[in-house]
């Protein structure tokens, strides 16, 4: 929260999504461990944000993603 004034409707959504990425990454990795946890923590959130790109038609984020994955893949495989 900011010092001398209220959220405005935008911030506070912001922050509740924060909130809530930040509890579904305390609770994965409570439950798997540190590093799996958080792999597990980042795929949940990667669905999150792709789902909500998707529907307002933001491709460029979909495709930032399965960079990412194929990155991750690539370098833990070959």
């Amino acid at each position: 929260m900011s010092a001398g004034r209220p959220l405005t409707k935008a911030e506070r959504k912001d922050f509740n999504r924060a909130e809530h990425e930040r509890k579904i990454k305390q609770d994965l990795i409570a439950q798997h461990g540190k590093d799996l946890g958080t792999f597990y923590a980042w795929l949940r959130i990667v669905n999150i944000r792709g789902t909500q790109a998707y529907r307002s038609g933001n491709t460029e984020f979909i495709r930032e993603a399965a960079l990412a994955l194929h990155n991750v893949y690539s370098r833990h495989v070959g």
